[in-house]
């Protein structure tokens, strides 16, 4: 009964609190089994939010829903960015891919690839994306390799295209079309 009341507390706590604030702040919330989550509006380079992203990480890594409408049909990049900021109508605010090791890009580079690369997403003929995916090389836990959540936060950005996963310095994604940030506070 007591894990029952802590998970409607915490399902609550995540629907109705106010979770998804946007480009203002969030604050990470804990959820059952030792899981933080994370939602951030996805705003397009008009400033209109057009989805949400949602993070959700434990001890394993970040696991990583989108859900979005409004999009131009097909494949494309999705990569988390070193800066929590989204500032439309270019997102360069949200600085390069988050690359705490130094590697190049993609995952068919011999060089390694950025812990901010992830797998291409495909947008429905309706312009809709409803992905999960999930990345052990990031982390909403604070202490940990790949922690995205440092002073300045981060944000997952969605290009115009495809990843050739291979090209540094961006796998020649073209530009950046949708933003999501994340920051501690």
């Amino acid at each position: 009964m007591k894990k029952l009341m802590m998970t409607a507390a915490a399902v609550l706590l995540l629907a109705g609190c106010g979770m998804k604030m946007g480009k203002e702040a969030q604050v990470p919330v804990m959820t059952e089994g030792g899981r933080v989550a994370m939602e951030s509006d996805l705003i397009n380079t008009d400033g209109k939010v057009i989805g949400t992203v949602l993070l959700t990480g434990d001890d394993k890594g970040t696991g990583i829903r989108i859900t979005a409408e409004g999009l131009e049909p097909g494949v494309k990049a999705i990569h988390v960015h070193k800066t929590g900021v989204c500032t439309p109508p270019d997102f360069e605010s949200a600085g390069s891919h988050f690359n705490p090791h130094e590697k190049e890009h993609g995952f068919e580079n011999p060089k390694g690839f950025h812990a901010g690369d992830l797998p291409n997403i495909e947008v429905d003929k309706d312009g809709k994306v409803d992905l999960e995916t999930f990345s052990e090389h990031i982390s909403l836990k604070e202490g940990t390799p790949g922690y995205l959540l440092d002073e300045d936060g981060s944000a997952v950005v969605v290009h115009e295209g495809p990843d050739d996963y291979k090209t540094d310095p961006a796998g020649n994604s073209g530009a950046r079309i949708a933003c999501a940030s994340f920051n501690k506070e």
